[in-house]
């Protein structure tokens, strides 16, 4: 996978932080949208837009561009703005602060894919 040349933060202009919040276990999809907006698009959108064909989560975009977490939100959440991407919400669980029985598996699929 391609890593970017320039500091990280350059590429969000400073940002931090967005108006949109993922956590880092959201799923996130590239959809139709970013195939035929693709000479608008920057050139981490379509980074992330190739990654993205199939389903990853935040923390897992953030590992395969080697970037940090912050700036992969910010990313996200601007191509979430411009419609570039599906971001799958996630089951909040039984409304008593426990995760969902979902959410847990996918973790212990993915501990034991390690």
């Amino acid at each position: 996978m391609s890593t970017f040349r320039v500091r990280p933060y350059t590429r969000t202009g400073g940002r931090t932080r967005s108006a949109t919040t993922l956590a880092i276990e959201t799923i996130v999809t590239t959809n139709e949208r970013a195939a035929w907006d693709a000479l608008s698009s920057t050139a981490e959108h379509r980074i992330i837009s190739d990654l993205c064909r199939h389903p990853h989560s935040v923390a897992e975009v953030a590992a395969r561009l080697r970037l940090p977490l912050g700036v992969i939100r910010v990313l996200l959440a601007d191509m979430s703005d411009l419609s570039l991407i599906n971001v799958h919400e996630q089951d909040e669980g039984g409304g008593d602060g426990r995760p969902s029985i979902t959410l847990m598996e996918r973790v212990l699929a993915g501990l034991q894919r390690i």
